[in-house]
């Protein structure tokens, strides 16, 4: 297995891409920590894993929301006393748009 060797042009490549902005002391730091990181990798590459399933999870998948089911509505006296500010029968919101 060959180490992997990020250079610093590297490294500022990818915080580039993460629009982050890096000192001479972070590019040093995370080139160390990076190719570190992809080191393991390639050991994690090497390993034989023909005989497992793929899989999205290792867990087993539940639905933990309620079912879906019709209740009866609000009249419009209930829906306009939730709201945080209203006129007459209407919502009143912010505008959102410049005029």
């Amino acid at each position: 297995m060959a180490e992997t060797h990020l250079s610093a042009k590297d490294v500022r490549a990818i915080a580039d891409l993460a629009r982050l902005e890096l000192s001479d002391d972070d590019v040093a730091l995370y080139q160390r920590q990076l190719s570190a990181i992809l080191d393991y990798f390639q050991k994690l590459e090497e390993l034989d894993t023909s005989h497992i399933d793929p899989t999205s999870s290792v867990l087993p998948l539940t639905n933990v929301m309620r079912a879906d089911e019709a209740g009866e509505a609000l009249s419009v006296d209930e829906a306009i006393d939730n709201a945080p500010d209203s006129d007459g029968e209407q919502f009143r919101v912010r505008a959102v748009l410049d005029s």
